[in-house]
């Protein structure tokens, strides 16, 4: 049986964009003489659609899109997600489809319901765990994502039946070293239900989700016998015997996986070409302050979009430095985009005349500071209206985890790219922007140069924030792992440092709910993940 692996970037709610997606990869499975063709999870609807599916009318439509792609099909078969309504429910559902008609219908019954899955709220679950299906004279079982994580679930009770070759279909989210734990799982769940495992993942952004692909092909003994390319689209194809040996993979072999920096940069390259993409923009806008967290977001917009799709602006104050400013040009030089400079003076001595009577007898304080934040924030959001830039914001995991960030300012946009990358990480992710190009892109200067706000004379994070190493660890126990206070002083760090952190994060809840989507690289990210409430009490 031949085999074909469509790894495709589908669009959530575009069901005609979807379909003729499924369509070229269809035909592109007739050229190569595929038996049948495995695409990934909701191709139909694309992943996940969320409250889309409360929508009758949205439903209706993804059933009348796959029966109209149904309908095109051949002797090759195709194997497609699609949101499935019936009179005992909604079900998040696999379609078997050829010669014109949908034979088979599979329905996901693991329903994964943590981190970024909500899918109890959505779909019900499928019971008919052992059904399978015949494809070219093998017998195939056929299942739905996180259907394969479950060691004594369906692929086990499909290969009971017979099944020699299992086509799981994935929407399967990125996270750093994801795909290790994948790669093991389906390495064990091959080996132990004596069966191939063909898994189909999909690529792309959809708001802060980012899929990473790397769909498998992995005989009955768990050999890795081909792997699709990570981040971007690709296209298999194996043949399998009827015993679930692999005996061809055409024209590919495993491929080397991203190492870690490497996999984490370019999913922020990837969630963001598609979040402005897919939303209708083709350029954005980001305020250049010579920091280190501007220059790779600017970095990463300009792989993702293109230099002329990018455009700088540097807004100095009273406060900013001449390095400052010098640094923000060197990088907009090196990456070749756009970049200009609109001070901040005016507005600011604007505001202050404005608002000197009512401040009359207070000595300026961290309100002048925020106030020149906001002037920023307003100048940015002004050439988004004007020209239709999207506005990337620049703030990071351990700024936006503390609340070291003005809200209605730096904050203002529609996209946080590093949004979920530790400071400690973003230092390592600009090193590595320099040594893949093999030259400076990001200066020296603003590799090494104490970070400071300038929004006062000689001001530096360290006198607000403990330096970053010992910051950055905390915040993994206490936002990623979900340890209390408690517990991380029981790990030896100090308590009056860990009570203070563990206070700055609870006490900006309520700002970082107000602020913009951003790329997840991690299984605890702000927003899809970590949902804790803002009235809260709890000190642990």
């Amino acid at each position: 049986m031949r085999i074909a692996l469509a790894q495709l970037n589908q669009t959530v709610g575009d069901l005609d964009g979807n379909l003729a997606r499924l369509g070229f990869a269809y035909e592109r499975a007739l050229t190569v003489g595929a038996d049948v063709v495995v695409f990934p999870e909701l191709a139909v609807t694309g992943y996940p659609p969320e409250d889309l599916v409360l929508k009758p009318g949205f439903v209706r439509d993804n059933m009348a899109a796959l029966a109209k792609f149904a309908a095109t099909t051949g002797a090759t078969a195709a194997v497609v997600g699609f949101v499935e309504s019936a009179t005992d429910g909604l079900f998040n559902s696999a379609a078997v489809c050829i010669g014109g008609v949908i034979t088979h219908v599979y329905r996901k019954s693991r329903l994964p319901n943590y981190g970024p899955f909500d899918e109890n709220r959505y779909f019900d679950p499928g019971t008919d765990e052992s059904a399978t299906v015949d494809i070219a004279g093998i017998k195939c079982g056929v299942t739905v994502c996180e259907d394969i994580w479950d060691a004594e679930g369906p692929v086990k009770e499909q290969a009971r039946a017979g099944a020699k070759v299992n086509l799981n279909i994935n929407a399967s989210p990125f996270h750093r070293g994801k795909w290790r734990e994948r790669e093991a799982m389906l390495v064990q769940r091959a080996k132990d239900a004596n069966c191939a495992i063909v898994y189909v993942n999909q690529v792309g952004g959809q708001d802060e989700l980012v899929f990473d692909g790397a769909s498998t092909v992995i005989d009955r003994n768990g050999n890795v016998i081909t792997t699709a390319a990570q981040h971007e689209e690709d296209f298999l194809v194996v043949d399998i015997d009827a015993t679930g040996l692999v005996t061809a993979a055409l024209g590919s072999e495993p491929r080397a996986k991203l190492d870690p920096i490497a996999e984490v940069y370019q999913a922020l390259v990837s969630g963001t070409r598609d979040y402005v993409r897919k939303n209708g923009f083709t350029d954005v806008v980001i305020g250049l302050s010579g920091g280190i967290d501007s220059s790779l977001v600017a970095a990463v917009a300009v792989d993702a979009l293109g230099a002329e799709h990018v455009h700088g602006v540097s807004m100095p104050s009273r406060y900013s430095t001449d390095g400052s400013k010098s640094d923000a040009y060197a990088l907009a030089d090196a990456l070749g985009i756009d970049c200009r400079t609109i001070s901040i003076e005016p507005a600011f001595e604007s505001y202050l005349a404005m608002l000197a009577g009512s401040f009359e007898g207070r000595e300026p304080d961290l309100t002048e500071e925020n106030l020149q934040s906001r002037c920023r924030g307003m100048l940015l959001m002004a050439m988004s209206n004007k020209f239709n830039w999207m506005v990337l914001t620049t703030g990071n995991k351990s700024e936006m985890a503390v609340g070291y960030f003005t809200i209605y300012g730096d904050s203002a946009g529609g996209y946080a790219v590093i949004k979920d990358v530790l400071k400690v990480q973003v230092y390592a992710l600009s090193r590595y922007v320099n040594e893949r190009a093999g030259r400076e892109i990001i200066p020296e200067e603003v590799l090494t140069k104490a970070p400071s706000a300038e929004l006062r004379p000689d001001q530096r994070d360290d006198q607000s924030l403990p330096p970053y190493e010992v910051l950055d660890a905390i915040l993994e126990l206490y936002v990623e792992q979900d340890m209390t206070a408690s517990q991380i002083v029981a790990k030896g760090h100090d308590e009056a440092l860990v009570r203070r952190i563990a206070r700055l994060v609870d006490l900006s809840e309520y700002k970082r709910r107000q602020c913009a989507p951003g790329v997840r690289i991690t299984t605890k990210a702000f927003g899809k993940d970590r949902r804790l409430p803002i009235t809260n009490a709890y000190r642990g």
